[in-house]
């Protein structure tokens, strides 16, 4: 008698797992994240419990990061309180799709189907991805390459390798059908598949980035011993996060070797994952020659023109290789008569490769870029948007023929 209502109390059990994880988590992230904000803004007004001493508080913790000098709010200017408004407006948007995304599922706040499982997550996923290969690349150089003159920008690029990997997991997060399933690769494991390689290293990377970045953390606290604790594991963790980055930025290219039959010629070759790691460490480069300049004028940081200066020959190179590559394998593989074909595909191809290869090559190539810094930072701009645009090609346009 006890069997016929087992079925009712796994659906039952079933219905609660379901309902914890549709609604419950959402909301304990919202709350959870709200109560973050309350106790950061207004940490004198939270209830302190007794016996609790004032250095083991939570708002102590949080007055400490408050005094420092960087947390700091400026006093805006009116052009300056309307783009905050702006991307107050924006977040606000963004909150929006997100309860209807975690709340409803994606096909609610997507046009994501079984015909079209893939969207332009995924494109900006590779491109986040390539953008935040600034980090591995000046690792390898600085620590593995012992390039000890690049090593004041060592810290600019890990925080851009940081937050390209950060946003890449919070998108994934958003972009999983069953989210809630995103630790299954950590216990389940699959070693024949690439998605299982990425994910470890992507996790792994991720974690590397933090512990590399935090001894800037603990310098600003003035936490002296953790501080000497990071950099004193800071090389073997250096190589680490070389060797998985590496890994990790060609397996992303695998995810389409399985896509011939789909995939445009133009942009599907078995070489694809070398043409993901060479654009990611030609897109690290680029960075570093456009984001400090970018730091320097809006937060008056060091302005290092002259040491910038020289990576213009650098990224030229792996440009030039990255070109040779690509054109390359078109020859071997027979597809050149598709270049002259007059299809929005050949289009693509000239724009990314004329636009984000050839034109930033011939831009770092001149003496301007090794002094005019404004040649520079537009044919990293280039060539960073080059790449982003590869990645849309390969990831999205080229599914379209």
């Amino acid at each position: 008698m006890l069997d016929s209502y087992l079925p009712f109390f796994n659906e039952l059990w079933a219905a609660l797992i379901f309902f914890t994880l549709r609604l419950g988590l959402p909301l304990l992230f919202v709350f959870g994240v709200g109560w973050l904000l309350w106790r950061f803004f207004a940490p004198e007004a939270v209830p302190v419990k007794a016996g609790v001493p004032q250095r083991e508080r939570f708002s102590h913790f949080v007055m400490q990061i408050r005094e420092l000098p960087a947390v700091q709010l400026p006093t805006l200017t009116a052009n300056q309180i309307l783009a905050l408004c702006s991307a107050i407006l924006l977040w606000i948007a963004a909150t929006g799709f997100l309860i209807a995304r975690f709340f409803w599922g994606l096909e609610t706040a997507t046009a994501l189907s079984d015909a079209m499982p893939w969207g332009l997550w995924i494109a900006f996923k590779l491109s986040f991805v390539a953008c935040a290969a600034a980090g591995f690349t000046f690792a390898a150089i600085v620590y593995v390459f012992r390039l000890e003159q690049y090593r004041p920008l060592v810290r600019t690029a890990i925080l851009i390798g940081l937050i390209g990997y950060t946003t890449f997991i919070i998108s994934l997060l958003v972009d999983l059908g069953r989210w809630y399933n995103i630790w299954h690769p950590i216990v389940m494991w699959n070693p024949h598949s690439v998605m299982f390689e990425i994910a470890w290293c992507v996790m792994l990377y991720t974690a590397v980035l933090y512990a590399e970045f935090s001894p800037a953390f603990f310098e600003r606290l003035g936490w002296r011993r953790m501080e000497k604790l990071m950099h004193a594991i800071v090389a073997p963790l250096v190589i680490a996060g070389v060797v998985l980055s590496t890994l990790h930025q060609s397996s992303l290219g695998s995810l389409y070797l399985i896509q011939f039959t789909k995939l445009n010629p133009l942009f599907w070759s078995p070489l694809i994952p070398v043409f993901f790691f060479v654009s990611a460490v030609a897109t690290g480069l680029a960075l570093m020659m456009l984001v400090p300049p970018l730091n320097a004028r809006l937060f008056g940081s060091a302005n290092r023109q002259a040491l910038l200066a020289t990576l213009a020959r650098p990224a030229a190179i792996i440009l030039g290789v990255y070109f040779a590559l690509k054109f390359g394998d078109l020859l071997v593989r027979g597809e050149l008569p598709r270049l002259v074909t007059p299809t929005a595909m050949s289009a693509l191809w000239w724009l990314e490769v004329v636009g984000g290869i050839v034109i930033p090559i011939a831009l770092l190539l001149t003496p301007q870029a090794r002094i005019n810094p404004r040649v520079r930072m537009s044919a990293a701009g280039l060539a960073v948007a080059g790449v982003v645009l590869g990645r849309f090609n390969i990831a999205l346009f080229g599914f379209s023929d």
